[in-house]
């Protein structure tokens, strides 16, 4: 991970070790159609997402 602090929805080792693969297989077979890789890991991308369900939209 990168030097933020962790939120408690963000996903744990384990459980990065067991949906990370399915996530990065199926990238692997949907590339982007303009080469583009991408800016965010995949872990950090499911992060938001988790905490973004947990949290609601404040704003």
């Amino acid at each position: 991970m990168n030097g933020r602090a962790a939120y408690p929805s963000d996903l744990t080792d384990d459980q990065w070790a067991v949906v990370g693969p399915f996530l990065q297989a199926w990238k692997d077979r949907h590339p982007s159609v303009s080469g583009h890789q991408g800016r965010y890991e995949l872990r950090e991308i499911v992060n938001a997402i988790f905490y973004q369900n947990r949290t609601g939209c404040q704003w």
